[in-house]
């Protein structure tokens, strides 16, 4: 019995892709979440998990805080990332943060099983003909990354709506908390990213090329 948790916020998706998985396995036990809140939900309530099958894009993940997050709190759990953006950029992060495989979202149940397979049997998995073309990280990546990681879920959505350009007070009320909130949380993300000041704080969120969130109060 191969178990897989699914984390992607489109429920379209989601069926397509079970759909797919079941055609492919023939005994499967799948759990679902639609954001990074609920992925660490699930993973915390099944130990026995084979796979997290993670899109880039939920609630509260950004593009690569979610696989940053997870790896670094569940080092020996396999994830391969599922989406639609196959820039090779950012499948040489996903690849070099720890996924274990990235899986095109165009991808066939023939390829999809494919892919999983020679995850479950611990090598890795990339589209095809882009194993000699993804880029090791740099220093500075690597960096980035283990700083990132020390950021808690709600820290983390601070950052992004930083990135945005919200002031304090929009921030506040965007995640329904007091502004001295919001202000305890951004001295804390200064400290654990090593920086002074907001124009900083934005640099390094367009080094994880975030894109606008989904808040979850």
């Amino acid at each position: 019995m191969a178990n897989f948790l699914i984390a992607d916020d489109h429920p379209l998706f989601r069926e397509a892709l079970i759909g797919a998985l079941r055609s492919q396995f023939s005994e499967l036990s799948i759990v679902e979440s639609d954001s990074l809140e609920s992925t660490i939900q699930q993973i915390e309530n099944h130990d026995d998990l084979d796979l997290v099958l993670l899109d880039l894009h939920m609630p509260g993940s950004g593009d690569l805080y979610g696989i940053i997050r997870i790896r670094e709190d569940y080092p020996e759990l396999p994830v391969a990332v599922i989406s639609g953006s196959d820039q090779l950029d950012i499948i040489s992060k996903v690849m070099g943060f720890g996924a274990m495989g990235f899986i095109s979202k165009s991808s066939s149940s023939v390829q999809i099983a494919q892919a999983i397979n020679n995850i479950l049997e611990g090598d890795t998995w990339l589209p095809p003909g882009i194993e000699n073309q993804i880029q090791a990280l740099s220093s500075d990546d690597l960096n980035l990354a283990n700083r990132v990681a020390k950021l808690t879920p709600q820290q983390y959505r601070v950052l992004y709506l930083l990135h945005e350009g919200m002031l304090n007070k929009q921030i506040a009320y965007e995640l329904n908390v007091t502004e001295a909130t919001i202000k305890a949380h951004i001295t804390a993300i200064f400290k654990k990213l090593g920086i002074n000041n907001r124009t900083q704080a934005v640099l390094l969120a367009e080094k994880l090329q975030l894109e606008p969130s989904i808040s979850s109060k």
